[in-house]
C-alpha cells in the first residue's frame, strides 16, 4: 500500500510503522513469528476504515451513540458516507477518522525509536474534532517490548476519547486454546448497539481458556497499571497500560483467530456521555502502554 515503513529492529524483535498512514502498526515479529494480525489486505481496510495491525482509533475510540456530539460548548454532526468516516452495524460513526485518511509527519526514524508528529488544523479535520492541537507519537522497540507513547499538545481546552486496538495472534496454536489473563476490571453494562449505559458489574473471569467464548466488552481497569496477557504456554503476549489508559475493550471473536486487548483514555461513546478527562490549553496529555512477546 502507499506509504514508506519505519522499520524497527531491536535484535530478536521487529517492528513496522506506516507515518503517512495513520502511523499503523504493519508488523511485530519475534524471532521471525508475526504477532499482529488483520494485515492481510492493508489497502481494502484502508478504503473501508477498518482496523489492523496496531491502529490509533482517533479523535474518539470505538462507536459514538449517535452521529454527532456536543462537548465543551462545540456541536458537531457527523455524516457515516463522508470519506473521513466509517460506520458500524448500526450506522454509528466508529473509531474516529479513518486511519489511512491521517498523514502523520515523521520527525525521526531510527532503529529502535520511530517519532511523528500530527497537526490537528485541517479543516476537514476540524469539522470532525474543533479543536486546535497537535499529537506526537514516540515509538520505542526493545529487546522484548514494542513501547507507544502518544503526547496530545492542546491550544484550547479539549476532551481526550481515543484510545489503540492492536489485534494480535498465537501461530499454530488454534484461538480456542489461548489463554488469557486479565487485571481486575469492572465491566461496562452495555445496550444492544454496544453502548455503555452508565452501570457496571462485577466481571469474575481473570484467567481462563478462551473456548467458545465470544468477547466483545468494555471495562473500567481498577490497577494503575493493568497488565493483560495471552498465551498458549509456548508464547505470551502481554499488553501493559503504563499511563493514562484507565478503560479497555476486549474483542475475541468466537470465530476469528485473533484477539484485541484495546486501552482507551475514556469508555465507548464519551464524547456524548461527557465522561472523558480534559485538557486545557497549553498543557500536555500522555499516554504510555507496552507490547511484551516472549
Amino acid at each position: 500500500m502507499p506509504g514508506t515503513e519505519c522499520q524497527l529492529n531491536a535484535g530478536d524483535v521487529q517492528a513496522a510503522f506506516l507515518p503517512s498512514r495513520g502511523m499503523l502498526g504493519t508488523s511485530l515479529r519475534y524471532r521471525g513469528v508475526e504477532f499482529l494480525r488483520r494485515l492481510e489486505n492493508l489497502d481494502a481496510a484502508a478504503e473501508k476504515g477498518s482496523t489492523a495491525g496496531i491502529p490509533l482509533l482517533y479523535p474518539w475510540a470505538n462507536r459514538l451513540a449517535q452521529s454527532g456530539y456536543e462537548v465543551l460548548g462545540r456541536k458537531v454532526s457527523l455524516d457515516v458516507k463522508s470519506p473521513l468516516l466509517h460506520g458500524d452495524e448500526h450506522g454509528l460513526p466508529i473509531h474516529g477518522i479513518k486511519w489511512a485518511a491521517l498523514p502523520w509527519k515523521e520527525t525521526s526514524c531510527q532503529s529502535t525509536r520511530l517519532v511523528a508528529r500530527l497537526e490537528w488544523n485541517r479543516p476537514e479535520w476540524l469539522a470532525v474534532f474543533p479543536f486546535k492541537h497537535a499529537v506526537e507519537m514516540m515509538v520505542f522497540l526493545e529487546s522484548e517490548s514494542l513501547t507507544i507513547e502518544t503526547t496530545v499538545l492542546a491550544e484550547e481546552l479539549m476532551p481526550a476519547s481515543f484510545g489503540f486496538h492492536p489485534y494480535f495472534g498465537l501461530p499454530n496454536t488454534p484461538r480456542a486454546q489461548w489463554r488469557l489473563k486479565l487485571p481486575a476490571m469492572r465491566q461496562l453494562d452495555l445496550n444492544d448497539q454496544g453502548i455503555p449505559t452508565g452501570q457496571e458489574k462485577p466481571f469474575e473471569q481473570d484467567n481462563f481458556v478462551l473456548g467458545s467464548n465470544h468477547l466483545d466488552a468494555g471495562f473500567r481497569v481498577l490497577e494503575s497499571q493493568p497488565e493483560f496477557s495471552v498465551s498458549d504456554g509456548e508464547r505470551q503476549i502481554t499488553v501493559h497500560f503504563l499511563e493514562n489508559f484507565p478503560y479497555a475493550q476486549i474483542f475475541a471473536p468466537r470465530h476469528k483467530e485473533f484477539i484485541a486487548i484495546e486501552p482507551m483514555t475514556a469508555p465507548t461513546a464519551a464524547l456524548n456521555r461527557g465522561n472523558y478527562p480534559t485538557i486545557r490549553p497549553g498543557d500536555a496529555f500522555h499516554t504510555r502502554f507496552q507490547i511484551r512477546v516472549k
